[in-house]
């Protein structure tokens, strides 16, 4: 019987997140997503050359993120043309999958150092963005026979109705991601995964480094987030304060099987432990991580209790709040930091940037073991848990 190879963590790092229109609208896609590629070979005094491959996701690849943004990126990070690189779309979930196709590459044998990585440029290739007259046009007519296409927004209307989610409740989870995430910025929690990065804006001039994530509003309060409107639904609950921003980013992480680590001098800082993916009904979309979450618990028997981090998407405080409903789990330990209400969602890269937030909060904090899951267009939800190591 072949044993398989662990497959570890070396590093992982990200750009900051930057608000739709904001101090990184500027940057093309490509180049952008090449910075956390570079500074991966950088922080680590890796040769280029030994990369193997370069799994990416991004979730609109039309545009500026077509033509297989990955192979692009790693030319642009100025890897060797022997490295190659595919993309990968499991909508919000693309660079999480990216990262389990980059372990599980290592952990199978195949491959030795690989980078699971992301990027979304939302300021410049919007969410829905197709090159044919619609969104529709992406489905077919079989599939908009069997299903009709429901905004998320109104998807999330609807979790909150069935998990009797009100919105005081959602007031109050996106408040405290915005305090966690002015908190984990003010004490530096996120200064080894974050890249500092020129500014660049799509219109005017914009000059400096941005060094934290843009969209963290320190100035709210329940009373504002009270008086905003509905979003999606007319006499709704779910509105813009409860939902993840749109957003510009980039992140990557660095993947290894711990024998070639070991034989480069590199430092194995977790090692991936269980992978599970679920999906449910694509109409109510967004509920996924709730069977994920129970799959990947049972394939790694461990419960939830044994978990020190929960990084779970906020692409709305009603997903989190079902979720929560469902495990009663200790909230301290759920997005520790904040979530993508605060931080924002550049959609094709969160999967990365969680995963580099939550390695970085396992060493902070002495952890063990950390759950990583997100909700996915299409009903799906990726879900990982990792293992501190040293």
């Amino acid at each position: 019987m072949t044993t398989m190879a662990n497959a570890v963590i070396i590093d992982a790092v990200r750009t900051p997140v930057g608000r739709r229109g904001g101090r990184l609208s500027g940057w093309h896609a490509v180049d952008l997503a090449a910075q956390p590629l570079l500074a991966l070979i950088e922080r680590n005094d890796l040769d280029p050359s030994l990369v193997e491959d370069v799994v990416m996701g991004c979730t609109m690849t039309v545009g500026e993120q077509a033509m297989n943004v990955a192979r692009n990126a790693a030319l642009a990070a100025g890897f060797p043309d022997t490295v190659p690189g595919t993309t990968v779309d499991r909508q919000c979930g693309s660079a999480q999958q990216a990262v389990h196709f980059a372990a599980q590459a290592v952990m199978s044998g195949a491959m030795d150092v690989v980078i699971g990585a992301g990027v979304e440029c939302m300021s410049r290739v919007p969410i829905g963005s197709t090159t044919e007259p619609g969104p529709g046009e992406a489905y077919g007519p079989m599939y908009l026979g069997r299903y009709q296409l429901i905004h998320q927004g109104e998807c999330a209307e609807e979790i909150a109705r069935r998990w009797k989610v009100s919105r005081e409740d959602m007031d109050v989870l996106a408040l405290e991601s915005h305090r966690r995430a002015a908190l984990a910025t003010d004490e530096g929690r996120f200064k080894n995964e974050i890249l500092p990065i020129e500014s660049r804006v799509l219109e005017g001039e914009v000059s400096g480094v941005l060094d934290f994530d843009e969209g963290v509003r320190r100035d709210t309060s329940l009373e504002r987030l009270a008086s905003l409107r509905p979003a999606f639904v007319e006499g709704g609950t779910v509105t813009a304060g409860t939902s993840s921003q749109i957003s510009d980013g980039a992140a990557a992480v660095l993947v290894m099987s711990e024998e070639r680590a070991s034989a480069l001098g590199l430092i194995a800082r977790a090692r991936f432990h269980t992978f599970a993916v679920a999906a449910n009904d694509p109409q109510i979309m967004l509920t996924a991580p709730i069977p994920a979450t129970r799959r990947i618990l049972e394939k790694a028997s461990l419960s939830l209790d044994d978990l020190d981090v929960i990084e779970i998407n906020e692409a709305f405080a009603s997903v989190v709040l079902a979720w929560e409903r469902e495990f009663h789990p200790d909230m301290h330990r759920v997005n520790p930091n904040g979530g993508a209400i605060a931080i924002g969602h550049p959609t094709g890269a969160s999967g990365a940037r969680l995963m580099a937030t939550m390695v970085n909060e396992l060493e902070r904090t002495g952890g063990r073991y950390g759950l990583q899951t997100m909700c996915e267009g299409g009903g799906q939800a990726n879900a990982t848990i990792i293992e501190r190591l040293g």
